[in-house]
């Protein structure tokens, strides 16, 4: 008998470079395709990726793949479409609903990556390969289009329960499909993946719409430009800024390559609705007074680079941010990314500038995420016999047996908790974790795809933490000229006695050859052999006296 292997490559564990494969005989159908972000001690690092490695490794043993399916339209599920396409084969089709599709054509598009998506039908049954049966519906979350899955098997029914939160009132009045989301749970569900990243709020989230009191309490008696930054993948809440805005008597301009893509995919798509006369060309603003205008812009994370931020410290071509204007944080900060946020409001406020964020008016951001209240309201129309909380920290997996699974009746054994990289297998309904595939992560540095590794980062910390230290070692004839050494240093900051260090490197280097060169060796001493014994030894007895592990680089010079 065959089993169904789920394999989580990416979203388990952290809350991004979401990536999933479901397993059958020859068959892979894969789930997601989303970037990561990178922390501060990832210097030069755009963003993260998940490690396919063993999907090429299944296509060289010969089995195929036979389709992707995208949940929704944000970065962490879509955005490594135009990094891990092109490494994969063609011949598959993507599956999306309208927006979503939208979105990942505009990504793929940025890395010249052509390929079609169809957009499946709400509730009709559509087969992906011979094994595997798909059924999407609408849920609630923060970009509209979002969906969740049947996902029909060999070994039974899995419930793909990707992000999701429980609006009762969301802006555009598409509701979950209860009736749908019922259904499936009757018929039997073998196991349920799902969102558990805000288990460890209790309760219910609020609706979206609680956000349009203050967005409307944050636009009153604007002197200047009203400027709000947000995610640019909110429609939603893009749709509440402009219904404000038309209020307000004031016209709304797009500044962010992010944004001004979405708005007009969404427009496209009748997802978001603006009177042709309201907007107004970035390059225009000119032509407008301040009071008149309301400025969407991305760069709501204070991304180094983004339209915000380059605004901010007055290096946009078109817009300034003056003293009496208003801006507003239509969001809160990553986990992970607190410091360049809240380093763009600082220097706001460093400026003058009057800035409203989550911290001083909660309800100026909503998230897009189900509480434990609403996580148990899934569980109890879906009635898996297995539950796989995903999406969330480890923390947040581990405790969802105590804020869900245990109040839900589930024993322990009942609440999957597989590793990153570990592989989930049913065969005749029951679970099993099969091997442990050795993931590595997969960065991406500018037009580089998977060529940063562990090593390089770690001499990338070192440069920008310890500094450099350049060791210039003449040579003639082939015999090393130890008296004329230069040392050059680039952001290594030398005490008092500078001097004192250079002459305690040049001895030291010095020394350390000598040394080698005096060993009683067959061989002589490879100019390779003599960089590693310096960076070695001459990097610790430099700590010894100044407490620093500069990076130490011999070179050695023909003269």
């Amino acid at each position: 008998m065959s089993a169904l292997r789920i394999i989580p490559i990416g979203g388990m564990g952290n809350v991004t470079q979401n990536m999933y494969i479901y397993e059958y005989e020859n068959e892979l159908m894969l789930f997601d395709c989303g970037i990561g972000f990178p922390t501060l001690a990832m210097p030069g690092v755009d963003v993260m990726i998940p490690d396919i490695s063993y999907i090429k490794e299944q296509l060289e043993a010969g089995k195929k793949i036979v389709g992707m399916i995208l949940t929704h339209g944000h970065d962490d599920h879509i955005g490594a479409l135009p990094y891990i396409l092109p490494e994969l084969p063609t011949d598959f089709p993507i599956y999306a609903s309208p927006l979503t599709a939208g979105f990942a054509k505009h990504r793929m598009g940025d890395g010249g990556v052509d390929r079609e998506i169809t957009v499946f039908t709400d509730g009709q049954k559509f087969e992906v390969g011979s094994h595997f049966k798909i059924e999407g519906f609408p849920m609630t979350h923060s970009v509209p289009d979002t969906r969740h899955f049947a996902v029909y098997t060999p070994e039974g029914v899995i419930y793909h329960g990707a992000d999701f939160k429980i609006d009762l009132q969301p802006v555009d009045k598409v509701l979950p499909d209860f009736d749908t989301i019922s259904r499936i749970g009757k018929e039997g569900v073998l196991c349920m993946l799902m969102d558990c990243l805000r288990v460890e709020r209790e309760g219910w989230s609020k609706s979206e719409s609680a956000v349009f009191p203050s967005l409307e309490e944050s636009m009153i008696d604007v002197e200047g430009k009203y400027i709000v930054t947000l995610m640019s993948s909110h429609i939603h809440r893009i749709q509440q800024v402009v219904n404000l805005a038309g209020k307000f008597d004031r016209k709304v301009v797009f500044i962010g390559r992010s944004v001004e893509q979405n708005v007009d995919v969404a427009r496209e798509l009748k997802k978001l609705f603006i009177p042709a006369e309201m907007v107004v060309d970035k390059r225009d603003i000119q032509n407008y007074k301040d009071k008149e205008l309301c400025i969407v812009i991305a760069g709501s994370q204070g991304q180094e680079g983004s339209s915000l931020v380059r605004a901010i410290y007055g290096e946009h071509p078109v817009l300034q941010i003056k003293p009496k204007d208003r801006v507003v944080f239509s969001s809160d900060a990553i986990p992970g990314n607190e410091i360049p946020y809240y380093d763009a409001i600082d220097e706001l406020c460093r400026n003058g500038v009057r800035v409203l964020y989550p911290d001083v008016m909660p309800d100026l951001h909503q998230s897009g995420h189900g509480g434990a209240m609403e996580q148990m309201m899934m569980v109890a129309l879906v009635k898996p016999k297995y539950l796989f909380p995903m999406g969330g920290q480890d923390r947040h997996r581990e405790k969802f047996f105590e804020m869900v699974g245990e109040k839900m009746g589930y024993e322990s054994h009942h609440v999957l908790i597989p590793g990153h990289g570990d592989v989930l297998e049913f065969e005749g309904g029951q679970p099993r974790v099969g091997e442990h595939l050795n993931l590595q992560p997969r960065y991406v540095d500018g037009l580089g795809v998977g060529d940063v590794g562990r090593s390089v980062l770690s001499d990338r910390r070192a440069l920008g933490t310890e500094g450099m230290i350049v060791l210039v070692i003449p040579k003639a004839g082939g015999k090393l000229d130890l008296e004329s050494i230069n040392v050059v240093s680039r952001g290594f900051v030398f005490m008092k006695e500078a001097q004192e260090v250079v002459e305690f490197i040049k001895q030291n280097t010095k020394e350390i050859i000598t040394e080698l060169q005096s060993t009683d060796q067959p061989e002589p001493v490879s100019e390779d052999d003599l960089k590693r014994a310096l960076e070695r030894r001459l990097g610790r007895r430099l700590y010894k006296i100044i407490r620093r592990e500069p990076m130490i680089l011999p070179v050695f010079v023909e003269v």
